[in-house]
């Protein structure tokens, strides 16, 4: 069950998490799946159970009151740096702190509008929430099913429509799902065909 906490707010970043890197110690199998990242991007969403998550609802974009899930989060941010040629580096764009998800040099950038800076097309908050830009069709569905919601700034600037906050994952169920959804936000700015990393 998610615990309440209050997250301070800041006005002056387009999130407001500080974030930790955890390393975790599973191991995971990157063996394709049968079906292809193309099929799995077109696939319809599971309508994700559990609470309403609660946010800030403006800039700084922040999850209000979520206790990370350790064991979870330890495996996101496992998992998201097995997608090919991603670095892990302090944001750009998120408070201090913050994980953000460059792409190495050389990695080509299909959908440069859709980068908020940089090359940090993601970053992940210390909650377990995170940032990524997705084509709008998926960003609709996902704010539909429970995933996430857009951003406040999502029709601010032309790339950025499908800019959401992925909710933070509460099982190890719902982190594939979360990690899917960053593995097709990372197809999206690319324009590759990477296979979603599996445990």
């Amino acid at each position: 069950m998610r615990k309440m906490i209050l997250i301070g707010l800041s006005t002056f970043a387009l999130c407001g998490c500080v974030a930790e890197s955890v390393a975790g110690s599973l191991e995971c199998n990157t063996e394709s799946s049968q079906e292809t990242a193309s099929e799995l991007a077109s696939k319809p969403l599971p309508v994700r159970s559990g609470p309403q998550i609660q946010t800030s609802g403006r800039v700084p974009h922040v999850q209000v009151g979520v206790e990370p899930a350790d064991e979870v989060n330890q495996e996101l941010l496992r998992l998201a740096f097995t997608l090919p040629n991603v670095e892990k580096r302090l944001t750009v764009v998120s408070l201090a702190g913050a994980i953000g998800m460059w792409l190495s040099e050389g990695v080509p950038v299909a959908n440069p509008k859709a980068i908020v800076s940089g090359r940090e097309f993601a970053h992940i908050h210390t909650d377990g929430s995170l940032h990524v830009p997705l084509p709008l069709d998926r960003a609709l569905e996902l704010q539909q099913k429970g995933w996430g919601e857009r951003h406040p700034w999502a029709d601010r600037r032309d790339g950025w429509e499908g800019l959401v906050m992925l909710y933070s994952a509460d099982t190890q169920a719902e982190l594939a799902t979360v990690i899917q959804l960053i593995t097709e936000s990372y197809n999206h700015v690319t324009g590759l065909s990477v296979q979603t990393p599996r445990c």
